[in-house]
This record gives C-alpha cells, structure tokens and sequence, in this order.
C-alpha cells in the first residue's frame, strides 16, 4: 500500500519500516557480537592520496565535514542505522583486494586495487551527493573516471550495460542475515552513463584513501543519481548486453527505478523528492534536477519518459 506525501520525513518512515524496527538492530548488533566483529571503527589504515584538482568539480557549495560523511551512512551490509557502518565496517578486510572485470570485453582481467590506483591520476572531484531518502552532501571525492577502467579491457559491440558487484562477506558483515535485498549487492548503469566524465571510481575522500563505511577500497559514484546506485567495495564489474538486475531495483521495483536520476519531479512512492535536507543545515532545499550536473548529462535521456523511466 502506498502512503501519502510528507514534506519532512522521519527516517524510520523513509526506510522500510521493518527495517528500522529496535529487535532488528539488535540482532544486528548480537550477530555481530557473535561473529567476532570489533565495533569500534579503526581508521589507523586511511591513508594520505596525491591528487589533483579536477575542472570537474563542483564550484560554489560548502563541503560537508569530515566526520558527517563518514558518520552518517547507508551500507546495510553492516546494518540499516546511520551510524551501523561506521560502527561495525572496521572489521572488514580490504587488503589485498581485487576486481573481476568480464563479460563482453576483448580483455577481461582481475586488477588489484594497486593496479587500478595507476589507471589514471587520482583527482579532488568535489560532487553533491542526494540520497533517495531525501538528505544531502556535498563530497570531496578522490578518484577518476570510470571510462579509463573501461577503456582498459576494450568493451565489445554487445555491451550495452555494465553491473557492479560488492562484497558479500558473511564473516565481517552482519546485515548479510536479513534479507534487505538479494546479496550481493549489484548496480548497474547503461554504457553511456558508464562512460560519462562525471562517473567516478572513488578511491578516496577528503585526500584519504577511503574509510570502510564509505565503500573502501573502490566505489562508485554517480552524482547526477541517487546515492544507491554508487556500489560499495566493489570485487567485480561485468559488461553486458541486458539489463542487470540491480539490488534495490529487485527488491522493489515500483520505488527504486534502475535509472534514478535525482528528479523533483517524480516523487517517491510515499515521500515527496522537490525538497532535501543537506546534512547540517536545519531548513530543507529544494531539489536540483539531475542534482545540478543537467547541463552536463540531460542529453543522454532525451526522448525518455522520466515517469517511465525513473
């Protein structure tokens, strides 16, 4: 059943509210504690990037602190609170780390993230991030395109769509035990959005390589669609020629479309997107088309039904 509009959202309504219910977040926590999972989130592995800044960026916004972006997250795999991945990621092991890149490729190969550290220099890309559930950022990512990976293994004719991967590990991820989504985790893009400038494999935020709540050691990141669609610690890329099925496009189709294009003009199912409300500030905004990157990447959707294809 679908619930009416709200202009201002408690969180517990945006999520699933079987989500957010206290006897699955403490069970979260037990199956945690029974795994052997250290809560505490050591950052003694971040470590200093170089970087250049990237004419990409976005000019004129005030970034969102520090300890916002990596204290305030969604990455079920360690729980569905905010503050879960920050409190339970530090287990999670991302070194050595590799990537399986196949499907319709002339080369398909697994990189280490080393390699894929020397794809392309490392770039300051400051990027607004919008979430689905109607909150903001403002991100200074560290990373490069997408399209030097892509570029790297020669897509053949047949590929059409690219799937993101990430990790599924039952021994360090404690939301594995319910079923959010289908696990793993998958994303996925068409190739021209995969191919876009502005889609970055982020290694990296505020000139460290990335905290394990953020998506560590390789994630992606869209920032003209909803923040979903960024995959976390990914381990494997696929070129294709259908359509993935994507997590949360899966889970439920009619409230997570596989484009996701930030869009005030197309509500959420029971809330509305014309407003968001960026972290820190205490009046909501109203909500930029394509997130303010529409000069940039509106041409790759003309023609398209946005209520069809949302």
């Amino acid at each position: 059943m679908l619930i009416g509009k709200k202009s201002d959202i408690a969180s517990s309504e945006i999520t699933p509210k079987s989500l957010w219910l206290d006897r699955r977040r403490f069970m979260t926590g037990a199956a945690a504690v029974g795994l052997g999972i250290a809560f505490p989130h050591d950052k003694a592995n971040a470590t200093a990037l170089k970087f250049v800044e990237s004419p990409l960026s976005t000019k004129g916004e005030v970034l969102t602190p520090l300890k916002d972006v990596t204290g305030y997250n969604n990455f079920y795999e360690f729980g569905t609170d905010k503050s879960d991945p920050a409190a339970y990621a530090g287990a999670m092991k991302t070194r050595p780390w590799t990537v399986e890149i196949s499907g319709e490729v002339a080369k398909p190969m697994t990189l280490g993230i080393e390699d894929i550290l020397k794809l392309a220099p490392v770039e300051e890309r400051i990027y607004r991030h919008r979430c689905v559930e109607a909150w903001s950022m403002v991100v200074p990512w560290n990373g490069f395109s997408l399209s030097a990976l892509i570029n790297r293994v020669e897509p053949t004719s047949k590929a059409k769509f690219v799937e993101f991967t990430s990790l599924a590990d039952s021994r360090t991820m404690p939301g594995l035990l319910f079923p959010y989504v289908d696990w793993p985790y998958r994303e996925g893009l068409r190739m021209d959005e995969a191919m876009h400038p502005l889609t970055t494999l982020a290694v990296g935020l505020y000139g460290e390589t990335l905290e394990n709540q953020n998506g560590a050691p390789l994630r992606l990141v869209v920032p003209w669609k909803y923040g979903f669609k960024g995959a976390k610690s990914i381990v494997r890329i696929r070129f294709l020629e259908r359509q993935p099925a994507t997590a949360w496009n899966t889970a439920n189709p009619s409230e997570f479309g596989f484009y996701s294009n930030v869009n005030p003009e197309v509500d959420h199912p029971r809330w509305s997107q014309a407003k968001e409300r960026r972290i820190g500030d205490f009046f909501r905004r109203p909500t930029l088309m394509f997130n303010g990157y529409g000069d940039q990447v509106a041409s790759l959707y003309r023609g398209m039904d946005f209520r069809t294809f949302f």
